[in-house]
């Protein structure tokens, strides 16, 4: 006969649990067995759910996601909403003082332009015409601009000395397409 004595260690060892579990009054009682629920045919009561609460509960799908977008208003295409004309600007570049009636003796005239919309960059240009000069060019200023709504861009035109008296003009582009442009006059003093 061959004898194993590990299957002998370990029939022992078993032994001695369950003798250690009745002599402590423990036994493992047999598992009961499964027993199926009875079917019901009462109808199941279930609390009503707020539209907000069942969208939040609603898993976010490609489909919600993209009918979610499409509600959205468009962006606002970046455009040139108004020209003010002054003598003076605060440190949001607001015209503080505006006019289309200048003194030969103003050192400086601003126009402040303000934008709407967004833009990851573009460039508005102020040209400053004299008018009673046949048009002369007195200054052309270029500014790149980039932004994620409602904007003011000022332009400065000075002059160290006397402005000569008569009708001028400055005219917005928007990336090289004129916009908007206003006249104004400079009266002797």
């Amino acid at each position: 006969m061959t004898s194993f004595p590990r299957s002998g260690a370990l029939c022992s060892v078993a032994f001695a649990g369950a003798l250690l579990l009745s002599a402590c009054g423990k036994s493992e009682p047999p598992a009961p067995a499964p027993t199926p629920a009875p079917a019901s045919t009462a109808p199941v009561a279930q609390a009503p759910v707020s539209p907000a609460a069942s969208s939040a509960l609603a898993p976010a799908t490609a489909a919600s996601i993209a009918v979610a977008a499409s509600t959205l208003p468009p962006p606002t295409p970046f455009s040139v909403a108004k020209l003010t004309l002054g003598s003076a600007v605060n440190a949001d570049h607001q015209v503080t003082r505006p006019g289309d009636s200048f003194a030969s003796n103003d050192k400086a005239i601003y126009a402040s332009v303000a934008t709407e919309g967004s833009t990851g960059g573009a460039t508005l240009n102020a040209k400053w015409s004299y008018l009673e000069g046949q048009g002369q060019l007195v200054s052309n200023i270029s500014q790149s601009i980039a932004t994620d709504g409602p904007a003011i861009t000022t332009f400065k035109v000075q002059n160290p000395d006397l402005w000569p008296a008569g009708k001028y003009q400055v005219e917005i582009s928007l990336d090289g397409k004129p916009v908007t442009k206003q006249q104004f006059q400079i009266a002797a003093r």
